[in-house]
């Protein structure tokens, strides 16, 4: 008996059709961006993507989507993510994917009609306002806070950080503690909140190492300081019922988590091709580089860690096909990845040089942008202290680490 990895044949050709929609449209398309505005090259090109049924890969079809299950989805998102423009032209995008998620899975009929529909057309967006300075990296230690005001609205006040693409959302999933006597991972609960609101006060858009070119705004949203002070929001806004917030949330960054991985695939992947055409035509002291072992160790070790990583991701959507846990393997990809992509990166700006620190190439856009994927989602560190308490508490229920490890399936 073997292990098959052969890609079912529908998923090969969706991911064959969204490569050749990346390079034949969303790459070329970048370029427009220079002399376009961005709603104009977009608006385009998600016209073009609909008719091709290419919309929200990851939303079942009676929602208007691709209907693709992990597997093909993460195939698709691992193409995508080679443009700037990949994701946003499927309506794919985070974080607005996973909040969709969120709310598909948890809303009401009424919440449904209201808010997921505009959503899933594309004719809005929605950031996730869950993180605050007083608790970085422990959610669990949010103090926005909740409170009935009879039986038709919640009060909230309280200040959110680094809530990402608030600058364009027209919805907001905000999270506060609703019930501070509660068990720690029952006192919060999430709202749906409608945009703008005086209630919803961004205060600034807080400056990143990330280069910025002309339309970085407009694509991403920013990355925000929130206050919210005295924020009515209707009793019939709360999403999913009191006390389920933390749940939610870990399972929307779970997904989200694993999306930046994907996407940081097919990053580094276009940095790797990029390095490795420069070497095949430039020469140095009358050598060319590809010639040159050095090099091609560079080139090594770069194509080592995006097969490590492709089956990673691969094992990973495995196991989300057969409803198997993949908390422990979610946490290890999410810190592998993250380096991953800033390594590769960082190889192909040593393999261009001068040119390759230039901004006449995106490289260097794209290693100050990569940075952050050590951060968000949760820092490395506390995935991998997460990592190896679960090696801990599996070797002494086991006596073996191997089910820490992959060893359950592997």
């Amino acid at each position: 008996m073997s292990i098959d990895f052969e890609i079912p044949a529908e998923a090969k050709a969706v991911r064959e059709k969204v490569r050749k929609w990346v390079h034949d449209e969303c790459i070329p398309a970048e370029k427009e961006l220079d002399t376009k505005p961005l709603k104009e090259v977009l608006g385009r090109l998600r016209a073009k993507a609909r008719a091709q049924g290419l919309w929200c890969p990851f939303a079942p079809k009676e929602y208007g989507g691709m209907g693709l299950g992990p597997l093909a989805n993460s195939l698709v998102q691992m193409e995508l993510g080679e443009s700037t423009l990949g994701a946003l032209s499927m309506n794919t995008q985070g974080p607005d994917d996973a909040s969709i998620m969120t709310i598909m899975t948890h809303a009401t009929e009424h919440q449904k009609e209201k808010f997921l529909k505009p959503l899933l057309n594309g004719e809005k967006r929605i950031c996730f306002s869950m993180t605050e300075k007083v608790a970085g990296g422990d959610a669990t230690g949010m103090q926005t806070r909740a409170e009935r005001d009879g039986n038709a609205n919640y009060i909230l006040n309280g200040e959110k950080w680094f809530t990402s693409s608030a600058g364009v959302a027209d919805l907001a999933l905000v999270m506060a503690k609703t019930d501070p006597n509660a068990p720690r991972h029952k006192q919060f609960s999430t709202f749906i909140v409608e945009l703008p609101n005086p209630g919803y006060n961004i205060k600034r858009d807080i400056k990143t190492m990330a280069i910025e070119g002309p339309h970085a705004h407009a694509l991403s949203g920013g990355h925000s300081e929130v206050e919210i002070k005295d924020l009515k929001v209707p009793a019939e806004n709360l999403l999913g019922g009191e006390g389920n917030g933390f749940d939610m949330g870990q399972h929307r960054l779970a997904y989200g988590r694993l999306r930046h991985g994907m996407h940081n695939v097919a990053k580094a992947q276009r940095a790797l091709d990029m390095a490795t055409e420069y070497v095949t035509k430039r020469s140095t002291f009358g050598v060319l580089l590809a010639d040159r072992q050095a090099v091609q160790f560079m080139l090594a070790d770069c194509a080592s860690q995006l097969y490590m990583a492709r089956l990673m991701l691969l094992h990973i959507a495995y196991k989300a096909e057969k409803g198997l846990d993949l908390t422990q393997e979610n946490s290890i990809a999410k810190v592998y990845l993250a380096r991953m992509v800033h390594k590769v990166i960082d190889t192909a700006i040593q393999l261009h040089g001068a040119l390759g620190y230039s901004q006449d190439l995106p490289l260097a856009k794209w290693y100050t942008e990569v940075r952050m994927q050590r951060l968000v989602d949760g820092p490395d560190e506390v995935h991998k202290w997460k990592v190896g308490r679960n090696v801990i508490k599996a070797f002494r229920k086991h006596g073996t680490t191997a089910s820490a490890a992959g060893g359950d399936l592997i």
